[in-house]
């Protein structure tokens, strides 16, 4: 897949507890872009944060830290993402979802690696 220069980059905000069909739902959202054939994907985890509640989560204090913010990034091309932004307003209850205009200088794999067949699998298994 070739993809460089200007594309789209959307960046997803929920909570770490947030669920959908019973699995994460950072999970979900990343399933549903590979499903669709998607660039790529990647879900971090913040260490603190708020959203529109105002309640502050934060790895400093345990009783605070079960809900932890997650930040979903998928770089694609507009057409892809629109094609995303569907199922996202299906699966996002609570957050946040932005969408920005990015310009893609490299986009490439090591060909000599095979593509895992899915999400969970692990390695030797």
């Amino acid at each position: 897949m070739k993809l460089e220069g200007e594309q789209k980059l959307l960046r997803i905000f929920i909570g770490e507890q947030d669920v959908w069909s019973g699995a994460p739902l950072y999970e979900a959202i990343i399933g549903a872009a590979r499903e669709l054939g998607m660039a790529g994907a990647t879900a971090t985890r913040g260490f603190m944060g708020f959203g529109l509640k105002a309640h502050i989560h934060t790895a400093k204090m345990l009783e605070l830290s079960y809900d932890l913010p997650i930040v979903i990034e998928i770089v694609d091309s507009e057409e892809n993402i629109n094609k995303l932004l569907p199922k996202i307003d299906e699966m996002v209850k609570e957050g946040l979802v932005t969408m920005e205009k990015v310009h893609v200088i490299l986009y490439r794999a090591d060909a000599t690696r095979p593509r895992s067949k899915n999400l969970t699998e692990k390695k030797g298994g």
